[in-house]
């Protein structure tokens, strides 16, 4: 992680990074009047596991720069950019692609006794149809935001569920017409051609009896 303004933003890993391991804590208190730019970078072994929990097939690269502004009431703007490059596998042709992701990042977080009644003005802000409906903010909690928490929500969100490679286009197979399926297939079965008639009687059974002279 890149460091601004003096503000050193390391932290002590997580107990688990399988389930959150791209971590880059920043404490708000230590956040200077004049604003705090950061530049975080995912190390491989934090690109791999959280390409095996997107079930991605790797991840190339993932870099993120933020902005964080001190807003009213303890809040904090934060904007930036996440850029990143992922592997993942052609739903189409099942070969392997690249794909850029390129988001970018405009959130502000507060104090959490704050978020009840941010969500109430947002809520009644949605009723409103003429109204600009923020967006709710995102919670600080326990006096720190994590940058790299963020980077990882984003960067999951940004991923194409199904990605193809370019020019690939599905075609769904066609099968053959079966003869037994046409409408009128029930009613040609109907249709037998006559058989010859044919009289089983013996010969001298069929002569018609004549008159004794």
């Amino acid at each position: 992680m890149k460091k601004r303004d003096g503000i050193d933003t390391r932290a002590d890993p997580p107990a688990d990074p399988s389930t959150d391991p791209w971590r880059a804590p920043v404490v708000v208190a230590q956040i200077p009047e004049t604003g705090l730019a950061v530049e975080i970078d995912a190390s491989a072994a934090q690109r791999k596991a959280m390409a095996e929990i997107a079930g991605l097939r790797d991840i190339a690269s993932a870099h993120a720069s933020f902005e964080l502004t001190l807003a009213r009431g303890g809040r904090v703007h934060v904007a930036g950019r996440l850029q990143a490059r992922v592997g993942q596998t052609c739903v189409v042709t099942l070969d392997p692609i690249e794909n850029d992701i390129d988001e970018a990042i405009d959130l502000v977080f507060a104090p959490p006794e704050q978020i009840k009644e941010l969500a109430d003005f947002v809520d009644q802000a949605d009723n409103d149809d003429d109204a600009d409906v923020p967006e709710p903010p995102e919670p600080i909690e326990s006096g720190v935001i994590d940058l790299g928490r963020l980077a990882t929500d984003v960067l999951f969100l940004a991923i194409d569920p199904y990605p193809r490679k370019q020019g690939a286009v599905f075609e769904p197979r066609v099968a053959a017409p079966d003869p037994e399926e046409h409408p009128f297939a029930a009613l040609k079965a109907l249709q037998r051609p006559d058989a010859e008639k044919t009289d089983s009687r013996k010969p001298d059974e069929a002569r018609p009896e004549g008159k004794k002279g």
